[in-house]
């Protein structure tokens, strides 16, 4: 059974487990790799990593929203370098709004001001639309209604949210607007994802890593890696209550079809 992980950090991993994970990819039983990236020299990293296997790396460029905003100077040159290479990405990502960095800063009794973080995203998502690509969204929780609004605005069809969590209101309302979600490797032992694919809609699913981030259950003490997510895959069939070589296929479809991956 052939899987693509959706949703993974190449750049981030060393050298050698990024070629190994690239060699690895048949034996995997991976097909492809959407491959991420957090700011410029993430996407130039991003870019030369898929040039080891160009029909099956699929780079999608972008400002990871959990840091600091950018100096004009220096969004303006990522912007520039993206439109360069807008041909050759897949999607613009990962973009999206700050709920982590926000909740430790009011954590700490401090005001974090969210305004440049929604003028960012709005930047981002305007040339996503000009550029005819679809959008790949770190936004959960109440972060995922302000997003919601931006793509409805910006009139962004294609929106995948990765690792989401939110309300089941927000959950209906991306639901409708035919939004697209991805499981990772934690729907093993978190009730929350668990509950997530219950109530979405199998046809609206992908799967991805997030690597090189780190898991626990059954990964627990494991390098990230795209093989992980035959697991999901199999956790998704469980709870869809499907087989999985079913549920395997309609991922699989589901993520060439958003993607309009050949």
């Amino acid at each position: 059974m052939r899987a693509i992980d959706a949703h993974i950090h190449l750049d981030m991993y060393s050298e050698a487990s990024s070629r190994a994970i690239i060699a690895d990819l048949d034996t995997s039983q991976v097909q492809a790799l959407i491959a991420v990236s957090r700011h410029l020299t993430s996407c130039q990293a991003t870019k030369q990593l898929q040039t080891l296997a160009p029909d099956r790396i699929f780079a999608a460029y972008g400002f990871h929203p959990e840091q600091e905003i950018p100096s004009e100077t220096e969004l303006e040159t990522l912007l520039e370098w993206m439109r360069v290479h807008s041909n050759e990405m897949i999607a613009v990502g990962e973009v999206g709004l700050p709920y982590y960095t926000r909740q430790e800063v009011e954590m700490a009794g401090l005001t974090f001001d969210l305004a440049p973080y929604i003028l960012l995203l709005e930047r981002f998502l305007r040339l996503a639309a000009e550029w005819d690509k679809p959008v790949v969204l770190h936004a959960v929780y109440e972060d995922a209604e302000l997003v919601c609004d931006l793509l409805a605005k910006c009139e962004i069809k294609r929106a995948h949210f990765h690792w989401f969590k939110g309300s089941k209101k927000t959950i209906e309302r991306m639901i409708e607007a035919g939004y697209f979600i991805s499981i990772t490797p934690d729907v093993h032992y978190e009730e929350e994802i668990r509950s997530l694919v219950r109530e979405y809609p199998l046809e609206l699913i992908m799967v991805e890593t997030d690597g090189p981030w780190p898991f626990e259950g059954p990964f627990a003490g494991e390098e990230t890696h795209p093989r992980m997510i035959h697991a999901v895959i199999e956790q998704i069939a469980e709870l869809k209550g499907k087989s999985v070589l079913e549920t395997a296929t309609l991922l699989l479809h589901n993520t060439h079809r958003f993607y309009q991956l050949s």
